[in-house]
C-alpha cells in the first residue's frame, strides 16, 4: 500500500514512465510524484535507471512512453518553458576550464537571457551563499572538489529555479565538504525550492530527504519517508552477529525474529531493543552488537548485497 502523497502542489508528475535504448527498458513503468517545498531522493543500485529517470525530467533524454509533467507542463511540448525554471548540476564536472569562478557564472547567467546588471548582482549573492567570494577570479581548475561542486550548485542556481535537480551532489566529497553541501540544500528547501536528487549515500538521503523512492531495474521497489522506510522494513534496531557458529544460526531461527544470514554475519531486525533480550541472553558472549536501524540496512534489503 503506498503512502498518500503530500497536500503540497505536485512540481513532478510522472505515470507510466519508461524510457527504453535499443529494445530494453532501463525505466520500467515508474510513477511517482514531487509535491512543492520538499527535497525527494531516488536511489537504487548502479543500473537501477537514477540518472535516467532524472533526464527525462529536466527534457535531456526524450521519454520512451508515459506521462511526464512538471509545473504542470507536459514535457514533451513545453519542455523549453520548463528548463527555463529548473536548474541542474550533473555528476560530472561541466565547469568551463577557460573561465574564472566568476565569470562560470556570469556567462551561464547570460543562455537565460539575464540583463548583465541582473546577473551581475545574482553572481555576488551566489558567491556569497557557497562562501566563494574570495575565489571569484581563481582559475577553476585550481578548485578542490568541494569548491568546485559548490561553485556548479550555484551555477544551476543562477536562473533562481524553482525546481533543483542534482545528480549525485556529493560525489568523491570529503566529509567536511559534503556537509557544506548539505547545509547549502537544508538552506534552499528552507526558502522554498524543491529538489530532486540521487545519491549512493544512505547517510545523505536520511538526512537531506523528506521523500524517498528506491528503484531497481527501472522499477520502484518501495517508497515513503525514511523513518517509515526503516520501521516497515528492518524495525528500529539492528543486533549483528559476527561470524556465528550454527547453534546460533539456530536460536536465531528459533527466535521467530526477521533476520539475514550473510555467512560472516547474521542480522536480526526488532522494534525494540527489549526485543532482543532474550536472545540476547541466549547467545551468550558470542560477538555481536546492538545498533540502531539505518537507511542502508533497507537499502541492501531490498537490493540485494551482490556487487553489480
Amino acid at each position: 500500500m503506498r503512502e498518500k502523497e503530500s497536500a503540497a502542489p505536485a512540481i513532478i508528475e510522472a505515470q507510466g514512465l519508461v524510457k527504453s535504448f535499443a529494445g530494453a527498458a532501463v525505466v520500467d513503468g515508474l510513477s511517482f510524484c514531487v509535491p512543492s517545498g520538499r527535497i525527494f531522493g531516488i536511489l537504487g543500485p548502479n543500473g537501477a535507471g537514477k540518472t535516467t529517470t532524472i533526464r527525462m525530467v529536466y527534457g535531456f533524454s526524450p521519454k520512451s512512453q508515459g506521462l511526464l509533467r512538471v509545473f504542470g507542463l507536459d514535457i514533451d511540448t513545453r519542455w523549453r518553458e520548463i528548463r527555463s525554471r529548473i536548474g541542474v548540476c550533473q555528476q560530472d564536472n561541466t565547469l568551463d576550464p577557460d573561465l574564472t569562478v566568476e565569470k562560470n557564472l556570469l556567462v551561464f547567467a547570460s543562455y537565460f537571457s539575464m540583463p548583465r546588471a541582473e546577473a551581475k548582482v545574482r553572481t555576488e549573492e551566489l558567491l556569497d551563499f557557497f562562501a566563494l567570494k574570495e575565489r571569484k577570479d581563481s582559475d577553476v581548475r585550481e578548485l578542490s572538489g568541494g569548491l568546485a561542486r559548490r561553485l556548479m550548485l550555484a551555477r544551476a542556481l543562477i536562473n533562481q529555479p524553482e525546481l533543483l535537480i542534482l545528480d549525485e551532489p556529493t560525489s568523491g566529497l570529503d566529509p567536511q565538504s559534503r556537509n557544506q553541501v548539505w547545509d547549502r540544500l537544508l538552506t534552499l528547501r528552507a526558502q522554498g525550492i524543491t529538489i530532486l536528487l540521487t545519491t549512493h549515500y544512505m547517510d545523505e538521503a536520511a538526512t537531506l530527504c523528506d521523500d524517498i523512492l528506491i528503484m531497481d531495474h527501472g522499477r520502484e521497489l518501495v517508497r515513503g519517508t525514511p523513518a517509515e522506510l526503516i520501521a516497515r522494513h528492518v524495525g528500529q534496531v539492528v543486533l549483528e552477529l559476527v561470524e556465528p557458529d550454527q547453534q546460533a544460526r539456530d536460536l536465531v531461527t528459533a527466535s521467530s525474529l526477521t533476520y539475514d544470514d550473510l555467512g560472516r554475519r547474521l542480522l536480526v531486525y526488532a522494534s525494540s531493543f527489549e526485543d532482543l533480550e532474550l536472545l540476547g541472553e541466549r547467545l551468550g558472549n558470542r560477538r555481536r552488537v546492538a545498533r540502531p536501524s539505518t537507511l542502508e540496512d533497507v537499502f541492501l534489503r531490498l537490493t540485494g548485497r551482490e556487487l553489480r
